[in-house]
């Protein structure tokens, strides 16, 4: 293609494409040529081996030419075998992004990486400065994902990236204007195939052992959209960095296998919406869905309208004084082995279940005596709803079902 028309094949710059020659140099001089006034760098379909870094420059698009997720099919279109930064997860990412960059339609696989001896690697992709887009990547098995900041960053977009994620899967930091992160799902699939060297069971174990999926510092008013993942140790992360923490909103999204599929330590004071979620703790020594963690001394997690179940000790472990609220959710868990741990431990803080269903025979409620206030109201289940209060008078219950004893309350548990 003429590079008046916009346009810059990476095969006129010496690319093989052949899984072999290492294709880096070529790849980096289509990027700088289309730099001057911006332009699209083009990877048509082959297997393009990349041992360095690629520097995407402000106004370039790299494009591969498969918009849709490689799933089960073989590896066709554009693919890059990664091999840089082996054990050096601080070593430059293979795609460092600027200013007004897009990465789009590539599969990236790391082909030195094995289910049995899990390596290190640096971010897949490292966003900076401003309005720059990755979507349309299908990652087969990497360690780190993608990396927004810690420089500062402003309207990142995230959207319909697919695949197995060993490690950390996005991260977002010192974000001061509203970022998007939508239709993402990360799943041991990817790295099932046995073209691709993976082994479904062990990648599932090594995901629920060591994944943190989506991980939040500062970023203002993110919308986070329609995002999955399955087999994790931890789904959604809200943490503290130098640079603060995190308020926005999360609409349809869900984690499954998880061993914690929401963990909270600090909020800003906006805090955190979710609706619409669906989350399963399965895995690991102590599965809980929700954990608000002590030292979260502000804002509030507002769940609506999400669905809760799977094999835990319990689904929330309230332990910070923020304001926490369930409402119009459904609750179960298929653990039996557990009889008497409540559904919801609210240990500290504000809390808040209203027109809920606790679709199990375990305990509903427990309100520990440090909460400093609790509403519980309008909420039924299947042997009613059993609260444990020891608030001293801090609580006001009402309209709830009252508890009912059944034969076998565990009849109709489908586990």
């Amino acid at each position: 293609m003429a590079q008046e028309e916009g346009f810059f094949s990476v095969k006129e710059f010496g690319a093989m494409g052949d899984g072999q020659t290492d294709d880096t140099a070529a790849i980096q001089a289509a990027i700088d040529a289309a730099s001057g006034d911006g332009g699209n760098v083009l990877l048509p379909p082959g297997r393009y081996a990349v041992s360095g870094s690629l520097h995407i420059a402000p106004g370039v698009t790299v494009m591969g030419v498969h918009d849709a997720p490689v799933g089960f099919t073989a590896p066709t279109a554009t693919v890059l075998l990664v091999t840089g930064g082996r054990d050096d997860e601080d070593a430059p990412a293979l795609f460092e992004m600027g200013d007004s960059s897009m990465l789009r339609a590539l599969t990236l696989w790391w082909p030195d990486q094995t289910p049995d001896d899990v390596h290190p690697y640096p971010w897949a992709v490292h966003m900076f400065g401003n309005d720059n887009t990755v979507e349309n990547l299908t990652f087969i098995n990497a360690y780190n994902g993608i990396r927004v900041g810690p420089e500062t960053n402003c309207r990142h977009r995230i959207r319909s990236c697919y695949g197995c994620l060993l490690r950390r899967g996005v991260f977002v930091d010192n974000t001061w204007e509203i970022g998007r992160i939508e239709n993402c799902q990360f799943h041991p699939h990817w790295w099932s195939q046995p073209e691709f060297g993976g082994d479904w069971k062990k990648v599932s174990a090594y995901m629920a052992e060591h994944l943190e999926t989506f991980i939040f510092g500062r970023t203002d008013w993110e919308y986070v959209t329609n995002n999955f993942i399955f087999s994790c140790k931890i789904g959604y992360q809200f943490i503290h960095t130098e640079h603060g923490e995190f308020n926005g909103h999360m609409t349809g999204c869900g984690a499954d296998g998880s061993g914690t599929a929401i963990w909270v330590e600090r909020l800003q004071k906006m805090g955190l919406l979710i609706a619409g979620g669906e989350f399963v703790s399965l895995s690991g020594a102590d599965p809980v869905q929700v954990r608000v963690r002590p030292g979260c001394d502000q804002g509030s997690v507002r769940f609506t309208n999400s669905a809760f179940w799977g094999l835990s000790n319990h689904v929330a472990v309230l332990e910070g004084d923020a304001y926490v609220s369930f409402s119009d959710c459904y609750f179960t868990n298929w653990k039996k082995d557990v009889p008497d741990k409540p559904i919801l431990l609210a240990a500290k803080g504000r809390f808040q279940v209203n027109n809920s269903t606790f679709d199990t025979p375990h305990p509903s409620v427990h309100i520990g005596p440090e909460i400093r206030h609790a509403i519980i109201r309008g909420n039924n289940g299947i042997t009613g709803v059993r609260i444990q209060d020891e608030s001293q008078g801090k609580s006001i219950i009402a309209d709830n079902e009252p508890p009912s004893a059944v034969d076998d309350p565990f009849a109709h548990e489908p586990r």
